[in-house]
């Protein structure tokens, strides 16, 4: 039930393809209205925007919204929390975009088009890589000439810092310790995968780096791989630098190795016995587990591995599977538990196992609203 004292959020998720929108009530948490605008395509987010608006005009809550947040993929390093919409913000997002060209442009549309709509309204942006930009230097940087990455930019900035953050509260409230007190492991598995690290409730390494097609193997994007392989392909394979880009971005991962990118597509074809399917199954097990193990390492163990997103949260046979043979390194899951259809956060591990494994479904729309709402109340 949304009470007087909740503040009305519309949060906007502006992908390259698709625009995402919800209204929540803060602090109740509760959706008020929501919907999404698929194959955005050539009549860009603004024409998307305009159904949301029209929508939202609508239901009536046009006059009840009390602020507007904003998803935006990249802030950089200057940006290390959420920041109010103006003139200046805006200009900040366009020029990060050489940071993000397939993210920030969606987001900056999404931007301006809402400042149009509602000109009254104070706006939020919300930054995925914000919550990572204090990463211990060590983690953070590229071992490249400095001097070239400081003026390029070129560092670890890392990605689904909103999901990683909210994910990190929610292990720590659930298992009833405060979270400066835990070492976590956050495993977000989805179209896009990234892992972190997070060390008394801050983040001290991630998988993506300085763009999202680092780390994890994913969708359509490749995750780790030699950067010596690239420029074998630039000499050899007669690519250019954007044939390169739309080979790593658009027909790598899962896509580029079984011809899909849908998780449930791999899981259908490892059930009818395709190789191809097998190899790419084990490739996803191989590189998460790795990235554990380094966890485990990096931290000197931890007391927590959450599995959340998409894949994440619905895919019992890969969270065993991923974690299998970790029993020395204190993680063991216990199949019933795994296999246990329960909504909300749940444990996964036995009660013997020196690390606590769960499963805690993300939100990353309310995670942006709540952020946007404590901004404008301090």
């Amino acid at each position: 039930m949304v009470e007087r004292r909740d503040q009305l959020v519309l949060v906007l998720n502006a992908g390259s393809s698709s625009l995402r929108y919800q209204v929540i009530a803060v602090p109740a948490g509760q959706r008020v209205a929501g919907g999404h605008v698929d194959r955005v395509g050539d009549a860009g987010h603004g024409a998307a925007l305009d159904r949301v608006v029209t929508d939202i005009t609508r239901s009536g809550l046009d006059s009840r919204l009390t602020a507007i947040g904003h998803r935006v993929v990249h802030g950089g390093a200057r940006h290390r929390g959420p920041a109010l919409v103006d003139d200046r913000l805006e200009a900040s997002v366009d020029q990060l975009a050489r940071l993000a060209p397939l993210h920030n442009p969606s987001a900056l549309e999404g931007i301006r088009r809402a400042r149009q709509a509602f000109p009254h309204l104070p706006q939020v942006a919300v930054f995925d890589t914000a919550w990572f930009a204090d990463l211990p230097e060590a983690a953070r940087t590229y071992a490249i000439d400095r001097d070239l990455a400081l003026q390029e930019e070129v560092r670890r900035y890392g990605m689904h810092g909103i999901s990683h953050q909210y994910v990190t509260g929610l292990v720590a409230r659930y298992v009833g310790r405060p979270a400066v007190d835990l070492d976590q492991i956050v495993l977000h598995l989805g179209n896009g995968a990234s892992a972190a690290a997070v060390k008394g409730g801050r983040p001290v390494d991630t998988s993506m780096g300085m763009t999202p097609v680092e780390g994890l193997v994913m969708g359509t994007r490749s995750g780790d791989i030699d950067p010596g392989a690239l420029i074998h392909l630039l000499r050899h394979a007669g690519l250019d630098v954007d044939a390169l880009d739309g080979l790593l971005q658009h027909r790598s991962g899962l896509q580029g190795l079984t011809g899909s990118s849908d998780f449930r597509d791999l899981e259908s074809a490892l059930e009818a016995g395709d190789r191809s399917a097998r190899l790419a199954y084990d490739v996803y097990c191989h590189r998460l587990r790795k990235y554990v193990g380094a966890y485990l390492a990096v931290l000197g163990g931890a007391d927590t591995i959450a599995f959340t997103g998409g894949i994440g949260e619905n895919v019992p046979r890969l969270r065993a599977d991923a974690l299998a043979g970790l029993v020395a390194l204190g993680v063991e899951i216990d199949p019933v538990r795994n296999h246990a259809e329960l909504e909300g956060p749940r444990v996964i591990s036995t009660p013997d196992s020196g690390v606590t494994v769960l499963v805690v479904p993300t939100d990353e729309e309310l995670a942006i609203a709540q952020q946007a709402a404590e901004l404008l109340d301090a």
